[in-house]
């Protein structure tokens, strides 16, 4: 379990990801409505709708990663942010750094993971 001070820090951590997030997500919204760009030649628009759909791409996993993100405050506030969903032990804080929006220890992590690839098989 993370004390207040570590609680903090995940909590500012998050929120500022998430703010910067919808500030990007703002920001490639205002540049997709700006109707100034009118290229004659097509492969100049075809290049111009391939740099889009990219974009696109990435801002939908930024969406899904935002619903991660709000989450994460969730469990935060309901005190179960840190630990397992699936073996309710702890998740270790340098698992948490570097991705604060796990939901799950490293160990059953694996596990998960490797039912995936067997699954694959």
């Amino acid at each position: 379990m993370l004390n207040k001070k570590r609680q903090k820090y995940f909590r500012e951590l998050l929120t500022q990801r998430l703010t910067d997030l919808l500030d990007e997500a703002n920001r490639t919204l205002s540049g997709m409505t700006d109707h100034r760009e009118n290229f004659p030649d097509p492969t100049d628009r075809a290049t111009l709708e391939s740099d889009r759909n990219f974009t696109l791409r990435i801002r939908d996993r930024e969406r899904r990663l935002i619903g991660k993100i709000k989450e994460a405050l969730e469990r935060l506030d309901n005190g179960t942010f840190g630990i397992c969903e699936e073996c309710e032990g702890g998740i270790s804080e340098e698992r948490l750094m570097a991705r604060p929006v796990t939901t799950l220890c490293i160990k059953c992590k694996k596990e998960q993971e490797k039912e995936e690839r067997l699954k694959g098989q």
